[in-house]
């Protein structure tokens, strides 16, 4: 039987919780995050409406079900956080390995525009773009993905570096090879198993840049639910229902968590291998 270490662990075991959430709360009978009932609005975790309806993780002042809504706003979360992170990957090790492998004026350029982009806060500049540009989905995974793509980018150059003076990819230069043969042929599959560590880190982080956006009210808008704007909606009745803050707040640090372990013990693997 294969070992878990201890990141190993808590990764599956957090991540389990969020596929149950995310995946199988919305496969159960009854599933509705719009149904509104006034009349059983701010339940608490386990109440029950006039009608003898039972709420696991209560209602919102809108009489919706928390327990739904949570598996919405997380499934918003996660398709906005894996939107980012395939823009930003295929941005970072694109430009990484061109960098990376043609060096020069080419290699300042890109790099000169990674370290601008590090040099403007994100928060700051994701904030004026979307008020600009207006909020939604599909301009918040873009921006995420746009502002991302710095961290795959070096991580790719550094490794271009090291391996186009290996043999294999000299001896293929020496035979004719092309240089677009040997970024795809050759770097392009060594690089891409560490961009894995890569995107379970920045996974989390951007998912925390969506709901901070949200959260200030330019991120999701409703009626789509996100974490972010439940945790601002629910800051406002801490005294009467503090569970419509503190659940999306321990989902988002759920999800979060996870990717990080994630993130360590795939480190840790290719620790593991370099040794070895």
């Amino acid at each position: 039987m294969p070992k878990f270490n201890l990141s190993q662990a808590t990764a599956v075991t957090l991540l389990a919780i969020m596929v149950v959430l995310i995946i199988i709360v919305p496969l159960l009978p009854g599933y509705d995050p719009y149904k509104q009932d006034l009349g059983g609005a701010l339940l608490p975790m386990g109440g029950e409406n006039f009608r003898g309806d039972f709420y696991l993780l209560g209602t919102d002042t809108l009489g919706r079900d928390m327990l739904d809504r949570l598996a919405l706003a997380g499934q918003v979360s996660a398709l906005i956080g894996l939107s980012a992170v395939m823009v930003s990957l295929f941005i970072g090790v694109t430009l990484g390995l061109i960098a990376g492998y043609f060096r020069g004026p080419v290699e300042n350029v890109i790099m000169g525009l990674a370290d601008l982009q590090l040099s403007i806060p994100r928060v700051l500049l994701l904030i004026a773009v979307t008020a600009i540009i207006g909020p939604s989905v599909t301009n918040l995974a873009l921006l995420l993905g746009l502002t991302s793509w710095v961290a795959y980018g070096r991580v790719a150059r550094g490794m271009t570096l090291s391996l186009r003076e290996r043999e294999f990819i000299l001896s293929a230069r020496t035979q004719g090879s092309t240089a677009t043969w040997n970024i795809r042929k050759h770097l392009l599959p060594n690089v891409l198993p560490q961009m894995l560590i890569v995107g379970s880190y920045e996974f989390g982080m951007i998912i925390v840049m969506e709901a901070s956006l949200s959260y200030l009210g330019l991120g999701v808008q409703p009626p789509l639910p996100s974490w972010g704007m439940m945790v601002s909606e629910g800051q406002n009745y801490l005294a009467l229902a503090p569970h419509l803050a503190i659940l999306p707040s321990i989902a988002l640090f759920i999800l979060v968590a996870g990717f990080q372990f994630l993130s360590q013990a795939f480190t840790r693997e290719n620790e593991l291998e370099l040794v070895a």
